[in-house]
């Protein structure tokens, strides 16, 4: 789907998306629509295929893999001198 970070939001919230491809461009816009909000739900993505272009354009293709796992990063105590 082109051009709709609301829609694209939905489907995500709704677990119906099968495959994301994003085309990164190299220019910075400051304003708009997210396409991920800072809020909402976390999704873990495997990344499926990814290309560079020569004018700086990367492709990647991401399918959605479930829940994130974190790494915790707390200090272990018994390593402290």
């Amino acid at each position: 789907m082109h051009g709709s970070a609301a829609l694209t939001r939905w489907l995500l919230d709704n677990q119906l998306v099968d495959e994301i491809t994003l085309l990164v461009c190299p220019v910075v816009v400051g304003q708009g629509t997210r396409l991920f909000p800072d809020n909402g739900p976390d999704l873990a993505l495997d990344l499926v295929e990814s290309r560079a272009f020569p004018k700086g354009i990367a492709l990647q293709v991401y399918r959605p893999a479930g829940r994130p796992e974190y790494a915790t990063g707390g200090v272990d105590p018994n390593r402290l001198s």
